[in-house]
């Protein structure tokens, strides 16, 4: 939203005469469209808005779904105007008959629908700079509720807007995620920050990812949080095959607000130790990756029963080039001897789902690659396959580098092959995180 500095600004809520201490900035947040409210799709984007309105002091309340359906629309942003301050709304922003949200808004305000001249423009200069004609059904899209401000959109087609009606302040967002999440920055969260004003609660979220205990054990183990740190809240959050530890603070001091939860992190990660993996949203494969970029070194990957899906998590991330150089998915025994020169004495001795063939698997890609360290995958994912000796879920991983070479063998019984799949792959990353943490060879259970 591109406006003159001189203009006043309506977003500025008027100073409270009394000073009292102020409510909390009641927010809600509605989706739109048909391949939502059906499950057709999965709506990330209502929780990353949550997020990012509590981080600045808004108490979200409420997430509703709507279909492609006029009246519904129109109603429930009717309710919404009642009893909320601020709405985020994303989709039903496009070019076809089914994106209705400015539609929908206009007759919830009892307002016509206008082309704003400006949203125009910004379409057809985004066309322009992509040297693309710009369709008639793109015009559509800078059709808006009278007394709406545009929203500018620098990287789609759709431009938002924002409308005040009854108490509350909307705000309609695309609903293409990386759109609807720069948007959401340029444009709503400096908003909401000057709809609070000074008199603002700070809520602050600090995330600690962990892999390797079950959720039960990692809630007992940081149980005491909220007795230990005033002000602290808990929470875990299952996002499998991770547990993340959850801590929240809010308050009208950031200064203070952060410090203790950094005190609060430090007590999880000393209570935790090695389970802990990273803060923030890192993922493994990002931190495995930042830890070999580190080190100066390189990795490859030997894969039987994960398919291929370390390798695939490890390019998954950018600028990988600098560390990852080769995967093998060696599933029969044949590939592994012919590709990795793991001994056939030792295929016949001990079966493809031993230690020693992960250990030659790991040596083989290591020496094929001219990596520093390789990590090697072979196990029986399921549903069929297993024996009294080796039961589905069994796993063995290979580590292969400078200091040595190390393997082990894993019981994971998840129920399904890509639950099993999954986490024989988390762990195969695990032990060489491990590895590369510690610089020396990883003993036992850590």
């Amino acid at each position: 939203m591109r406006e003159s500095q001189r203009e006043p600004d309506p977003l500025q809520r008027e100073p409270d005469p009394l000073q009292r201490e102020p409510d909390p900035m009641i927010a809600e947040i509605l989706a739109t469209g048909d391949e939502i409210r059906s499950g057709a799709l999965v709506d990330t984007n209502s929780a990353h808005i949550a997020l990012r309105l509590e981080e600045y002091g808004a108490a979200v309340t409420r997430h509703a779904c709507v279909g492609d359906d006029m009246d519904r629309l129109a109603e429930i942003i009717g309710e919404i105007a009642g009893r909320a301050d601020l709405c985020v709304v994303t989709g039903g922003l496009g070019p076809t008959t089914d994106d209705l949200s400015a539609a929908a808004a206009a007759r919830a305000a009892g307002a016509d629908l206008v082309l704003d001249e400006r949203a125009l423009a910004d379409i057809q200069a985004f066309f322009d700079r992509r040297d693309r004609p710009m369709g008639p059904s793109n015009r559509k899209q800078a059709m808006m509720p009278a007394g709406a401000r545009p929203l500018y959109n620098p990287v789609g087609t759709a431009p938002g807007f924002d409308l005040l009606l009854g108490r509350c302040r909307f705000f309609f967002l695309p609903g293409v995620p990386h759109e609807m999440r720069r948007m959401l920055d340029d444009a709503v969260l400096p908003a909401v920050t000057r709809m609070a004003g000074t008199d603002r609660d700070f809520i602050r979220v600090r995330s600690l990812s962990t892999f390797g205990l079950p959720e039960s054990t990692v809630g007992e183990r940081v149980a005491l949080v909220p007795e230990r740190f005033e002000g602290v809240k808990l929470g875990l959050r299952a996002r499998f095959p991770v547990i993340q530890v959850k801590l929240y603070a809010c308050g009208r001091d950031a200064a203070a607000i952060d410090s203790r939860l950094e005190e609060a992190a430090a007590w999880v990660r000393q209570t935790l130790g090695n389970r802990v993996f990273s803060e923030g949203e890192a993922q493994m494969p990002a931190v495995v990756g930042e830890l070999l970029r580190k080190a100066g070194a390189t990795v490859a990957a030997a894969e039987s029963c994960t398919g291929g899906l370390i390798a695939n998590w490890l390019t998954d991330v950018p600028g990988s080039s600098d560390y990852f150089l080769f995967s093998g998915v060696t599933y029969s025994n044949e590939a592994k001897v012919r590709v990795l020169g793991v001994s056939a004495d030792t295929l016949a001795e001990c079966g493809a789902v031993h230690e020693r063939t992960a250990a030659e698997m790991a040596e083989g890609a290591r020496r094929l690659a001219g990596a520093t360290y390789a990590v090697a995958t072979t196990g029986i994912a399921g549903p069929a396959g297993g024996t009294v000796e080796k039961p589905v879920g069994t796993v063995c991983i290979g580590l292969a580098g400078p200091e040595g070479t190390e393997a082990h063998r894993f019981q994971m019984a998840f129920p399904t092959r890509s639950a099993n799949k999954i986490v024989f792959a988390m762990t195969a990353l695990d032990r060489l995180r491990l590895r590369l943490l510690l610089g020396a060879r990883p003993k036992g259970d850590l």
